[in-house]
């Protein structure tokens, strides 16, 4: 909704279902639910085998400029990963977790995400203590996007976008601990304050 929000009273439930299939991820549901000040929203996204069948967003989006717009079509909605199965890498080790890119679809927006290997670490929170990795993130926007808005060029061109994951139990599944993004505005970091598995 724009880096305005980071600084409002914004609370909300994310919610993300889905499987692994071999060594893939595919989600299957996706609902956020959120309040910026008095405003609320909605995003609801539906799979079935890694395509999106179904989004529903409230409020619904304005009506776009068809001059500067670049249109989602059908193929951009085939393998993908919604905001939060994107986050969440299945790998044999630390050492694998960097060197790929997800396909990522947030209810409007397709965008490729490149995580490049940085360096290692680690790390003491309430559920798990032990080595990390951190990948330095690449965003690039697909399609569901103005053309020339200034935030994405930004996050494209610019931005230093750093996240460090960490094994979610024995599952072979590494997850976001810590994660910093340069803004025009400064720098956001959000850490986890828990982190573990549960059945």
């Amino acid at each position: 909704a724009g880096l305005a929000t980071i600084f409002d009273d914004t609370r909300g439930t994310v919610s993300s279902k889905g499987k692994i299939s071999g060594k893939q991820l595919q989600p299957q549901t996706f609902r956020a639910d959120y309040t910026s000040g008095e405003k609320a929203s909605m995003i609801d996204i539906q799979f079935a085998n890694g395509t999106v069948i179904a989004t529903k967003v409230v409020p619904a989006p304005k009506k776009r400029n068809p001059k500067n717009w670049i249109p989602l079509g059908a193929s951009h909605l085939a393998s993908v990963l919604d905001p939060m199965a994107a986050t969440v890498i299945h790998a044999d080790s630390l050492d694998k977790v960097c060197g790929r890119t997800v396909k990522l679809y947030d209810g409007e927006m397709r965008a490729n995400l490149t995580l490049t290997y940085y360096s290692k670490g680690s790390i003491s929170v309430r559920g798990y203590k032990g080595e990390t990795v951190t990948c330095r993130l690449g965003f690039e926007p697909v399609a569901g996007y103005r053309k020339n808005r200034k935030a994405l060029k930004y996050l494209k061109d610019r931005s230093r976008i750093m996240v460090t994951f960490a094994p979610v139990g024995q599952t072979g599944v590494y997850a976001p601990i810590h994660a910093t993004v340069s803004t025009k505005i400064g720098t956001l970091t959000v850490s986890a304050e828990r982190f573990e598995a549960t059945e």
